[in-house]
């Protein structure tokens, strides 16, 4: 079964149960929604995070909607502008399934090179209906162009990709796929610009499936250290096959190194997102009903620590984004499920006793008018300290929206 087609069927179920569950008082608001999709032109099912660019818009994609009716809505990557009367005007850039072997469905967070070009993933379409990485240039004319780096097979080279991309310093861009490679559990790759506009892939690393993990999904954009290292989650396999941290060792010709293998219970399990970095060079990320840190000693291994645990009910349940930081080193991320069974928007703070204290921001009401079910995509935090983020489903029409939440 194609990625895609699960999420939809994984959605409906989802939705099935959460409608026999009786509401909660939601919090009180401080969310504001940018952006109701619409599910026609404008999109649908946005399922990862956002970026900004350097005069204050917003960009992201959805899985599905847009112009392109071939395939029932192939998704989008769109702009949102803020005005001057404080509204937001969203413009599509790019509709995805204009031609055949174009991409179809973005999960993925975005990315800008220094010339303003935006790349993301599709985990669909292309010549092989494995995804495929996409750039997408601007014109002076307002438009975009998209031109497709590499098509996936779903053989050794990669399938579904399923995450954002990162650039190294020189220019190259790796990300990860949920499928293929060597053992079919999925890959980490690189593509590297050539002569004339082609990118060639290589293959970092072909997950196993057993104790170096297996499947990195759901908004897996991998993050580099100052030495060039990678750093990732895979949400299956491990020693208790309940995921992995891991990183890529540049200095090794690429070699994995498992950083953590979930155990399940209290010491997580499944995580997803991505990770971050603080300045003192730990590592915080999410996984299913708990928030971790994992923190490296002078031995080379690394030490996990449990900073919160999701109870569900009034509290956030099914952590499946990545975490990010304010300037006073506040984590922010949110839920899937909880609060009011719709997903949270959460604050956790440090104390000075060495524990963090859990703060509900937002609850997404049991109405589903102010957004439904966060995705798999990390919050987006302006100068001002506002939060910005998308549901998969709410919204005046039931199809996502773009949210800000403020502290």
């Amino acid at each position: 079964m194609k990625y895609d087609t699960c999420v939809l069927v994984c959605r409906a179920m989802l939705s099935a149960v959460l409608v026999l569950m009786i509401g909660s008082t939601a919090a009180a608001q401080t969310e504001r929604i940018l952006h109701s999709f619409t599910g026609g032109s404008d999109g649908l099912f946005p399922e990862s995070g956002m970026i900004f660019d350097g005069k204050g818009n917003l960009y992201g994609t959805t899985a599905g909607g847009g112009a392109n009716g071939g395939c029932s809505g192939c998704g989008t990557v769109f702009k949102l502008s803020p005005t001057a009367s404080g509204a937001w005007t969203e413009t599509i850039l790019y509709g995805f399934g204009a031609s055949f072997g174009d991409g179809i469905d973005s999960l993925s967070s975005l990315t800008f090179d220094g010339k303003g070009n935006l790349y993301g993933t599709t985990i669909t379409g292309g010549g092989q209906q494995e995804g495929t990485v996409f750039e997408l240039s601007p014109s002076l004319g307002g438009t975009w162009t998209e031109k497709i780096l590499i098509n996936f097979t779903g053989g050794t080279d990669g399938g579904q990709p399923v995450g954002g991309l990162v650039f190294d310093s020189v220019g190259n861009l790796y990300g990860v796929t949920s499928v293929g490679g060597l053992h079919g559990f999925g890959t980490v790759f690189r593509l590297t610009p050539g002569a004339g506009g082609t990118w060639t892939e290589q293959v970092l690393h072909s997950f196993a499936g057993g104790n170096d993990g297996a499947t990195p999904t759901f908004g897996n954009t991998l993050i580099p250290d100052g030495a060039g290292n990678l750093y990732g989650v895979a949400s299956q396999g491990g020693l208790h096959d309940y995921g992995v941290v891991f990183e890529l060792v540049r200095a090794s010709g690429w070699a994995e190194k498992v950083l953590y293998a979930f155990p399940g219970g209290s010491g997580g399990s499944f995580p997803e997102g991505s990770l971050v970095f603080d300045h003192a060079g730990n590592l915080y990320g999410s996984a299913s009903y708990t928030v971790f840190e994992l923190s490296p000693t002078s031995s080379g291994f690394w030490t996990e620590k449990t900073l919160h645990s999701f109870v569900g009910g009034s509290d956030g349940a099914s952590a499946a984004a990545g975490l990010i930081f304010d300037k006073a080193g506040n984590l922010y991320g949110t839920t899937g499920t909880g609060g009011a069974h719709r997903g949270i928007v959460f604050e956790l703070t440090p104390t000075t006793a060495g524990t963090w204290t859990e703060k509900i921001l937002h609850r997404f009401s049991a109405t589903g008018g102010d957004g439904t079910f966060p995705g798999f995509g990390t919050l987006t935090i302006d100068s001002t300290g506002h939060l910005y983020g998308t549901t998969t489903s709410g919204g005046s029409s039931n199809d996502g929206v773009v949210f800000q939440v403020t502290p």
